[in-house]
């Protein structure tokens, strides 16, 4: 089991740009990847309801699939259990991610809940990686832009995705709120964003037409 130490911060689409000139010019240029992904759930949601959300992603070299508990967020910083296991391909293998979740409510979640799961919505987006180092910690920031779609009753719905996510991957966690602080310098359009991708996809699913996207 592996802690996530994440920092998310919303920006508009006409920022993207300059956020990316801003690390570029930094520590050279970001990696592009293009990312693929699937939540899955019972029709009930009972992965959610027991705050915890489970992922299918291709990547462009392996399929892996993760499941998160939801934590807390607060002013965009979050800390959440992890588990993530490469698969075969494009199925999810849940007797391994089983074996490897530690965690008692956890476990006991994704069994009850693994032989109804169903594909409820997607995120697909674009993703510019740097790595970069503060403080003496190393942080991985997330350049995402993209959307997230679910079919609802036949009708499609979707959500804009355009945030910067700086992963804390050594070190100590306030250098997560320092780069944050420098960067809304930078940037005053910046905003702490409380909501994941997951919570963002089963709000849209849920909430009329439209909320998601004016939050």
């Amino acid at each position: 089991m592996g802690i996530e130490k994440e920092l998310k911060l919303a920006l508009s689409p006409s920022d993207h740009d300059d956020v990316a000139r801003f690390f570029d010019e930094r520590t050279g240029p970001g990696k592009p990847i293009a990312l693929a992904n699937v939540y899955f759930d019972t029709p009930d949601c009972a992965l959610a309801k027991a705050k915890g959300a489970l992922r299918l992603r291709r990547t462009p070299e392996q399929w892996l699939q993760t499941f998160k508990t939801l934590g807390v967020s607060r002013a965009g910083l979050s800390n959440r259990h992890e588990w993530e296991l490469p698969v075969a391909g494009e199925a999810l293998e849940i007797d391994k991610l089983l074996a490897s979740c530690d965690e008692e409510a956890a476990h006991k979640a994704l069994q009850e809940a693994a032989p109804d799961l169903i594909a409820l919505f997607k995120t697909d987006f674009k993703r510019i990686v740097w790595n970069i180092e503060r403080e003496g910690s190393m942080i991985e920031v997330a350049l995402d832009r993209g959307e997230i779609t679910a079919d609802v009753d036949g009708q499609m719905r979707s959500a804009e995705i355009s945030e910067l996510e700086l992963e804390l991957k050594s070190g100590e966690e306030s250098s997560l709120s320092l780069l944050a602080a420098e960067l809304r310098g930078a940037f005053p359009g910046l905003d702490p964003e409380d909501l994941s991708k997951a919570e963002r996809g089963y709000r849209l699913r849920t909430e009329p037409e439209g909320k998601d996207a004016e939050a």
